[in-house]
């Protein structure tokens, strides 16, 4: 049965000529149309316009399900390009860690922050696991992402990453939402290789990279390219060899110093760069002339209480910019894009126009998923959601402690 939509108060980023990214000043410019409709059409939508421009009496007696949308305002379905959001348990003992003054790097030294999610990882069985994520998974589609990227990278050998992409498989074969799995066997050093790390490098290259992609369980490949982790030439070392197996980079770049993260991605056609706290000029001219997407974690900026990056100077240089959640269990411990959302307007100055492509065209985009998903648009799929009565889209990142969404389309199916 179709899905009719009528009187919708407001139909947020709509688009009717195909983009892919909204780049620099353009980011200010959303296109909306009040008192609309939205025809969805089995997982897609099929339709959109204004209420004066249909006639109601050209769907009667047809096989449609119509639903009065007064008062709501619809959104297509967030797209969250990073994340971590398969692992085991929770670190809220380094969180009062870092309230006692520790930094990352610290916590880091002393086995905590990714290392000890590793372990946990390892004594977890591949259900605990699962059952784990796929509550995470309907959190966050409760809160109204459509689309997500989920990394391994808590495994740091070969058996365990495995394991965690058999999860993520897993989660995109019985979720409705669209996800992307991404291969991150290059998150952190294991203690074990702590004096050797180019012997992890080889172990990466030489056994992961190939059972991943004998296997199927990767779209993309990442590395965590920055001060204390992988240098700029293991980095390439990895890349080199996913792209061999048809897997594209997107990189942890530039968190914690200038490390040549951001240089390197475009270097390699990275799909995306993410964190980018440390970003100056050269970093922004090489983005400039790249495909490759900026794409920022407030989330996790915000709980470490590090500096923010630059986005004003991104954005007014005419880069396009992503906002995604990163929601892990060490450093952003939420998976609340309408959270991120506020973070990118009170933390990084940006208008809610531009926020709200960040967190969904831009974020498709980051994800390799614009064609389908990101903006209300004929042919994409019906992610979308609805809210309750909000008097204008800005309400969306200015509210930021309720949850402003009421229902979710996933594939045309109300999920919420």
């Amino acid at each position: 049965m179709d899905i009719l939509l009528i009187h919708i108060k407001e139909l947020i980023n709509v688009e009717r000529t195909a983009v892919s990214k909204v780049c620099g000043k353009d980011m200010q410019v959303l296109e909306t149309i009040k008192d609309a409709y939205l025809h969805i059409s089995g997982a897609h939508i099929k339709d959109f316009g204004s209420m004066k421009d249909i006639d109601l009496s050209d769907y009667s007696g047809r096989q449609f399900e119509i639903k009065d949308c007064s008062g709501q305002m619809v959104f297509p379905a967030f797209c969250d390009s990073h994340t971590h959001l398969v692992y085991e348990g929770s670190r809220e003992i380094e969180y009062i860690d870092k309230i006692r003054g520790l930094s990352y790097e610290e916590i880091a030294r002393r086995g905590g922050g990714i290392l000890n999610s590793s372990k946990r990882l390892h004594e977890a069985s591949e259900e605990s696991l699962f059952e784990q994520a796929w509550g995470r998974v309907e959190e966050i589609m409760g809160l109204g992402t459509g689309a997500v990227e989920i990394k391994s990278g808590y495994g740091l050998n070969t058996a365990d990453e495995i394991k965690m992409l058999r999860v993520i498989r897993r989660l995109k074969q019985e979720s409705l939402l669209m996800i992307k799995s991404t291969f991150l066997g290059a998150h952190a050093l294991p203690m074990d290789y702590k004096k050797n790390p180019d012997a992890y490098v080889d172990l990466v290259v030489n056994e992961m990279i190939p059972m991943v992609a004998g296997e199927d369980l990767a779209d993309y490949i990442d590395v965590f390219c920055d001060k204390g982790f992988f240098t700029v030439a293991q980095t390439e070392r990895i890349l080199m060899a996913g792209l061999k197996y048809g897997l594209r980079p997107k990189i942890h770049a530039n968190e914690l110093d200038f490390s040549g993260g951001i240089q390197v991605g475009v270097k390699y056609d990275a799909l995306s760069v993410d964190h980018l706290e440390f970003t100056g000029d050269a970093e922004i001219e090489a983005l400039l002339n790249s495909e490759t997407m900026p794409t920022l974690l407030p989330g996790a900026a915000f709980f470490l209480g590090m500096i923010d990056p630059p986005v004003r100077k991104m954005i007014d240089a005419g880069l396009p910019v992503a906002l995604a959640s990163d929601y892990n269990p060490g450093s952003s411990p939420s998976g609340n894009m309408q959270l991120i959302m506020s973070f990118g307007c009170i933390k990084l100055r940006m208008l809610p126009e531009e926020v709200i492509h960040a967190v969904t065209i831009n974020g498709a985009y980051a994800m390799g998923v614009e064609d389908e998903a990101g903006s209300i648009a004929k042919g994409k799929r019906a992610n979308i959601f609805l809210t309750h009565p909000i008097s204008t889209y800005a309400f969306m990142p200015y509210a930021y402690g309720s949850n402003k969404v009421k229902n979710v389309y996933i594939n045309g199916v109300l999920t919420v």
